[in-house]
């Protein structure tokens, strides 16, 4: 991978969800830190903080899982823990976070512990509603990148029952009228490239991953495209200047079908060459066809705030602050089967604002203020809230939240 001099973006994947499964969650962490080579030690602290995490939730928490996955960045791999629970919160979280405060059975080294363990530890509770909590590894040294904090984050999860997600998402960046970048990464229902094989290792099931990472560069923004009557953008043109290109993807259904599509709208979007968030649509329609199809939205994010936002189906977008929410318009449709005329439309991403995407996994009556205490937080830990707080179980869930500033 390429240091463009920009911010961060991290590759995700071999994901799996425990729940009320302590003993499974830390054998495989195990596991997972000897497989990709995150050193004894490292593994054992590794270890040691997935066990005080387990045993926190499963002795404090209401309805409490615990999602293992990988991270990959710079050609380092290490491990990235996320814990989500209901209920009953934390009033004091200062007070958790102190070392060796732990209650009724518990390790006794306390979230404290935790923290000083981890590269990056971040935690958003509040009371009566549930706890979010994330946890990553990495090998020591730490490259200096690795030190931030990645533009883009998000999460899936399967349908109760299911061992696999037919959602997905990914992102990449992209040169605009400049050749494609080969420094592409993706996430959600594609493959695991190691083939690692989750149930082989434990009973917990596998959910999709998300991911990408690549820094990008500071840019000139594009003057605005000429605007129709219904807002979408006639000839939503890009410059030379690198963009993020985000997508999210919910296959058909839920299943190994759904995974199917999935898996190949974000093979496509990986190696396409579209620059514009409808070009990429496109290429994403085209690669679906034999396929159950697929609802999908790409947005298209530039230095100085600028979006380009285009979608067909079922797939919610947002641009969301502490007190306001803007929709993004999504049209009827099944990528890979029919279409309509595809339209774009330009926005500006608000300062301190994040770019919020979803399947129909989640409810979309959620608020702004229900992320309110949550944007100043790492975007795969808005996402991870967001699925708590708006989730169901009645369907494959994704999320993705992009933050911040290139």
């Amino acid at each position: 991978m390429i240091d463009l001099g920009g911010p961060l973006l991290v590759d995700c994947e071999d994901s799996a969800w425990f729940r009320d499964q302590p003993d499974a969650a830390r054998g495989a962490a195990a596991a997972l830190g000897r497989r990709i080579g995150l050193g004894e030690h490292r593994t054992a602290q590794l270890v040691l903080a997935v066990t005080e995490l387990a045993t926190n939730t499963t002795k404090h928490a209401l309805d409490s899982c615990i999602l293992l996955r990988v991270l990959r960045g710079y050609d380092v791999a290490g491990v990235e823990v996320v814990v989500i629970d209901s209920g009953p919160g934390m009033a004091d979280v200062a007070g958790a976070l102190r070392d060796g405060v732990s209650t009724v059975g518990t390790l006794g080294l306390g979230l404290g512990a935790v923290r000083r363990l981890a590269d990056r530890f971040d935690i958003h509770s509040v009371p009566g509603t549930g706890t979010v909590q994330l946890a990553r590894f990495w090998p020591h040294p730490l490259p200096s990148p690795l030190a931030g904090e990645a533009l883009v984050g998000g999460i899936t999860r399967p349908i109760g029952g299911e061992d696999v997600c037919g959602d997905a998402w990914a992102a990449r960046l992209n040169r605009g009228n400049a050749s494609p970048t080969s420094e592409v990464r993706a996430g959600g229902a594609s493959p695991s490239r190691t083939g690692f094989d989750w149930s082989a290792l434990t009973s917990g099931r596998p959910g999709g991953a998300p991911s990408p990472v690549t820094p990008v560069q500071a840019a000139r923004v594009p003057q605005p495209s000429a605007v129709g009557r219904d807002g979408s953008v006639h000839d939503a043109s890009v410059g030379s200047d690198p963009g993020l290109l985000v997508m999210s993807c919910d296959g058909l259904g839920h299943g190994p079908m759904a995974a199917a599509a999935s898996q190949k709208a974000v093979q496509a979007f990986r190696t396409g060459a579209g620059s514009t968030p409808a070009q990429v649509v496109e290429e994403v329609h085209r690669a679906l066809r034999g396929t159950r199809g697929a609802a999908v939205a790409v947005a298209r994010l530039e230095p100085g705030g600028r979006v380009l936002f285009c979608g067909i189906g079922n797939i919610t977008g947002a641009l969301v602050t502490a007190d306001s929410r803007t929709g993004l318009l999504s049209h009827p449709g099944i990528v890979g089967h029919q279409m309509r005329r595809l339209r774009t439309y330009e926005h500006r991403l608000p300062e301190d604002g994040a770019l919020v995407m979803h399947s129909d996994g989640l409810s979309e009556r959620w608020k702004p203020g229900d992320l309110a205490s949550l944007l100043h937080h790492p975007p795969a830990l808005i996402a991870a809230g967001l699925l708590r707080q708006a989730g169901t179980r009645r369907d494959d869930a994704s999320v993705v939240v992009t933050k911040g500033e290139w």
